[in-house]
């Protein structure tokens, strides 16, 4: 598969994956704070809506499993206009509304920006997985999809924060609204257009989300995926504050943010070369070792340590794109040809893994609590372990644990 057709299916990860990181991040800034909608409300709308965002993906893709190919294009297509909408409203709410009205709003457009972004993103990658049943193929796929969803999660990180910064948080909303508005249906329209087409499978009637659970290899590798997500998810609860308050350098926090996605995109064809060669399963996990080799050294870390810091960015960063390309290539090698019409399935319970990672994740932050550390307060030891050691420290069993799973690697 040639470099423009791998480009055309993959620039719809940039807006997918540019989405989420203002909504995790800034909105609830900006309805509890800007808006004054207040943090127990604000925390109370954000906890039901993400509670529903994380059940509700397995039924997502059976429903689009179910959707013929004709299906799939208009199921894009609408998606994307209606996502578009949703977060133009959610980013600029009417200056109007009551504080439960202002609350009522914004439950209902995040649920609804939740469900159009779940079902385009669970859509776009069972669209991948379907693209070639050569293993390689499918490697480049996934690398060339998470490299602009890197792109993606740089440009969401720098634009909005930029704009703040000299126009106000209302207008860098409602630019990033735009920009993603153009962003999306541009991505939308090169998949439909130009992408290479999906393989075509007969649909079944019968399918159930629950199927993909029947496979053997499917619950190997996602217990191993979920146990390394939770890993990942870790640090970037915690990224904040231990910038801040454990190196004291707050003001650095977008140029390490920054180094750490950008040397993840660069990481990814050294990852995918590698997989060509040594197989996925053991590209992943010499991934997740070289990860814990380069992230480790944040625990010893004092006050100042600019360059140490960017210097661990830089290589975790490197080690990120086994974590990114790897394991939906692998997901999309174990799912058996006779059932290639339940791919979304697959895909919509791997995303529920996803999230529940990242809402597991935050159980760090009582964790901190309870071995004494408190937020503002010069960080000691308490928050590099958590922030640090204990990620290395599962990911480790991760990598111990995908040494069993028989995929991924060539046949001697």
């Amino acid at each position: 598969m040639k470099a423009p057709a791998l480009a055309a299916y993959a620039l719809l990860g940039l807006p997918l994956a540019m989405a989420m990181l203002p909504i995790y991040v800034l909105v609830p800034n900006f309805y509890a704070a800007d808006l004054g909608l207040g943090l127990t409300l604000t925390g109370t709308v954000l906890f039901l809506a993400r509670l529903l965002d994380t059940v509700q993906d397995p039924w997502l893709g059976r429903l689009i499993d179910r959707r013929s190919a004709r299906g799939w294009n208009l199921l894009l297509a609408s998606s994307a206009v209606l996502l578009s909408a949703a977060m133009a409203a959610l980013l600029i709410p009417p200056d109007s509304l009551g504080r439960f009205a202002l609350a009522g709003w914004l439950g209902a457009l995040l649920a609804l920006t939740y469900t159009l972004h779940s079902l385009i993103n669970i859509t776009y990658l069972a669209w991948g997985a379907r693209l070639s049943d050569q293993p390689e193929i499918r490697t480049r796929v996934a690398a060339w999809r998470e490299g602009a969803g890197l792109i993606g999660v740089v440009l969401a990180s720098v634009l909005p924060t930029a704009l703040a910064t000299r126009y106000g948080m209302s207008t860098a909303l409602g630019v990033f609204a735009l920009t993603f508005a153009v962003l999306l249906c541009l991505g939308g329209a090169m998949l439909l257009r130009a992408a290479p087409r999906p393989q075509r499978v007969a649909r079944s009637d019968a399918q159930s989300w629950r199927l993909p659970l029947s496979n053997g290899a499917f619950r190997r590798l996602a217990g191993v995926y979920f146990i390394n997500a939770v890993a990942v998810a870790i640090p970037a609860t915690l990224a904040l504050f231990f910038i801040a308050d454990r190196l004291q350098l707050a003001t650095l926090t977008g140029l390490f943010l920054a180094l750490y996605f950008v040397s993840g995109a660069l990481g990814l064809p050294i990852w995918t070369r590698l997989a060509d060669r040594l197989g996925k399963r053991r590209s992943w996990r010499l991934g997740m070792l070289t990860g814990c080799a380069a992230f480790i050294w944040a625990v010893l870390l004092e006050p100042g340590s600019a360059w140490a810091y960017a210097g661990v960015c830089v290589l975790s960063g490197l080690a990120l794109g086994a974590d990114l390309a790897l394991p939906p290539a692998l997901l999309a090698d174990i799912i058996p040809p006779e059932q290639r019409d339940s791919t979304a399935a697959y895909f919509g319970l791997w995303s529920f893994l996803a999230k529940l990672a990242l809402a597991l994740a935050g159980l760090a932050l009582p964790l901190l609590a309870w071995v004494g550390y408190q937020p503002g307060s010069q960080a000691a030891w308490n928050l590099a372990l958590v922030y640090a050691g204990l990620p290395c420290l599962l990911k480790l069993v991760a990598a111990r644990l995908l040494t069993s799973l028989p995929c991924g690697d060539p046949t001697p």
